[in-house]
């Protein structure tokens, strides 16, 4: 047999002549010499194929070796919990959900959402897209004159009425600023935190047009714009004219002052705690602090009364501007941190002629005329939190003790000032529109109290007598539920809060309809003296409120029932948001010091020599 050799040549295959059998012995003997060492596993795996194993009694995971009974369990019991998990998760993602809802806004808090609309219907000039009172549109956009006051449109009209008092509209700005740096938090919860910041925004901006806002000095501001004197004889004005600010067309004059310290003073305080509450807008903040330095230069170099010889005395008089220095250095120092400012608001002299040391009948009192008291709790707050110590504790310690003095008054234990028998404190003795004096007693009460939370001071003295501070909280709430419908009338005074509130409220732009008739200065008096419910409701108004017998009129010509007021608003708004929401949640303690430099008490100085 041939085949092919694989170098070319044929290769021969010898045919094999051996038996099976033959083939088979020699097999055999080649497997007993195979066998006669030992093979090792690979080889009998080889020769004699796969065989029966032992199951091991151990698993060798790399780095440990486990039981193999341990080793099925642990693993049967993990595949067992995630089994269980998926069934929990897609039970749970399965079952129709029940959302906890929060509680509802307190009274407080629904009341302060209504508080704040009164201000958007105050609005003078080009009104922003979202200002929210539909019966409202742009008005006054002339307002001004020719020179440096060409353009003094914006701000706020003071009342029913379209005319500007700078006067307390400062004043209603300064105590939202002061709100807004107290209770932020509270204003955010409420929903009204950027709402409350527009409106003082929009003060603040039309503040910077009444004077020269770039100068280091100046001397004049504008102190008035629109005209309210009705002795003058038949001229069309603010005040005998019965229209829509919309549809005015008559001379609105521009007052100006050269020596109204407590104007400027005031006005100085809105522009300095507003820059507080735009501290993190750093260049409008700066804009506002140098407005404000300004201001109060001049209303320190060209001392007067603004009212002193302006029609002003008749509706908002000025009987001094000290207290507006206390008041006003204490927020200057505030904005700047400058000592020069404490120095001045810490001043024995200014403030014994700010009358802090003689009392008096309105002892305590805190209104667009006199600002001492609110002056008197900031300097307590700064004793308490800061503790400057010399040369301003024996000063600031005065302050202290006649701030816990005035918050006693406050207290139905004491007579200082008499109460309806329905509860209303006469805070100032009996005259009408007692409910915006109320109002700020009720918002100082409750700082005053929130202050001691902070200082963990649980109260204070009334002579031999202590109080905690939820007597002050107590105080206050009770003035506040008057004011919104716990009284014996069962009337809440702020339009559109409850169902009962006054309908005929004195406000021209609320009492007439707008129906595109532009009715003439005086075609529109026959609104004013329609007995109907006004067309337009004014929500969040607060009117003047009822009498010393806790009587009330709901009549449109009758203002002091039934006229709201900025000033009035401003102390409504910051007494509800202090009252307002979690009682857990105080006063921001630091956000009012911001500009304040860190304080080492100066040591006081050495005793004199000694001398034999």
């Amino acid at each position: 047999m041939f085949g092919r050799d694989p170098w070319g040549g044929p290769l021969e295959i010898a045919a094999d002549s051996a038996t099976d059998d033959d083939r088979s012995r020699n097999l055999q003997d080649y497997d007993r010499a195979a066998l006669s060492r030992p093979l090792d596993e690979t080889q009998q795996s080889w020769l004699l194929g796969p065989g029966e194993q032992k199951k091991k009694k151990y698993v060798d995971l790399g780095c440990v070796i486990v039981s193999r009974k341990i080793f099925l369990w642990t693993v049967g019991t993990l595949v067992a919990a995630g089994l269980l998990a998926g069934l929990i998760v897609l039970i749970v993602k399965t079952v129709p959900r029940h959302h906890h809802r929060p509680p509802p806004p307190d009274n407080y808090t629904l009341a302060l959402n209504k508080a704040l609309m009164f201000f958007n219907a105050q609005r003078s000039g080009k009104l922003p897209k979202h200002n929210n009172v539909s019966w409202r549109g742009n008005s006054c956009l002339k307002d001004g004159e020719p020179g440096l006051f060409k353009d003094l449109t914006g701000g706020f009209y003071d009342a029913g009425d379209a005319i500007k008092f700078n006067f307390p509209q400062s004043f209603a700005m300064t105590m939202l600023s002061w709100s807004v740096i107290e209770y932020g938090a509270k204003f955010e919860a409420a929903g009204e935190l950027n709402h409350v910041k527009e409106i003082i925004k929009w003060g603040a901006d039309y503040f910077l047009k009444t004077f020269n806002h770039t100068a280091d000095t100046i001397d004049r501001m504008v102190a008035q714009v629109g005209k309210g004197d009705t002795s003058g004889g038949p001229d069309e004005n603010d005040h005998s004219c019965w229209t829509r600010p919309e549809d005015i067309d008559y001379e609105r004059p521009v007052f100006q002052c050269s020596s109204c310290s407590d104007l400027a003073a005031e006005m100085a305080a809105a522009l300095a705690s507003a820059s507080i509450v735009f501290k993190d807008e750093k260049a409008y903040s700066q804009k506002l602090v140098h407005g404000a330095k300004t201001l109060f230069k001049f209303s320190r170099d060209q001392r007067g009364r603004y009212s002193a010889s302006s029609e002003a005395a008749q509706f908002y008089n000025s009987t001094s501007y000290w207290d507006e220095f206390v008041w006003g250095a204490t927020w200057m120092y505030y904005a700047t941190g400058n000592n020069t400012y404490l120095q001045l608001a810490t001043t024995p002299g200014l403030a014994k002629h700010a009358g802090a040391f003689w009392g008096g009948p309105s002892y305590g009192v805190l209104s667009w005329e006199n600002k001492l008291a609110g002056a008197q709790v900031l300097l307590s707050r700064l004793r308490l939190f800061l503790s400057p110590g010399y040369p301003y504790e024996e000063i600031l310690s005065t302050f202290h003790n006649q701030t816990n003095l005035f918050m006693c008054s406050f207290l139905p234990y004491y007579t200082s000032f008499n109460r309806t028998k329905g509860g209303l404190i006469q805070l100032n003795h009996g005259a009408p529109q007692p409910l915006q004096y109320a109002a700020n007693a009720a918002f100082l009460a409750t700082l005053f109290s929130d202050y001691m939370k902070a200082a963990d001071t649980p109260g204070w003295y009334c002579g031999p007598k202590f109080y905690s501070t939820d007597v002050l909280r107590e105080f206050a709430e009770t003035q506040m539920n008057y004011i919104l419908g716990k009284n014996p009338r069962k009337m809440s005074y702020v339009v559109g809060y409850g169902t009962h509130y006054p309908k005929q409220v004195h406000h021209r732009g609320a009492s007439i309809p707008k129906n595109n008739v532009k009715y003439t200065c005086k075609g529109g008096l026959k609104w004013r003296d329609s007995t109907k419910a006004n067309p337009n409701i004014i929500v969040g108004a607060m009117v003047a409120g009822p009498d010393r017998n806790d009587g009330f009129k709901d009549k449109r010509n009758n203002y002091n029932y039934t006229e709201p007021t900025l000033a009035g608003n401003a102390g409504l708004v910051a007494a509800l948001v202090a009252l307002s929401g979690d009682t857990d949640v105080g006063i921001d303690k630091n956000t009012i010091f911001s500009a304040v430099p860190p304080m080492f008490p100066t040591a006081p100085p050495p005793p004199a020599p000694w001398k034999p």
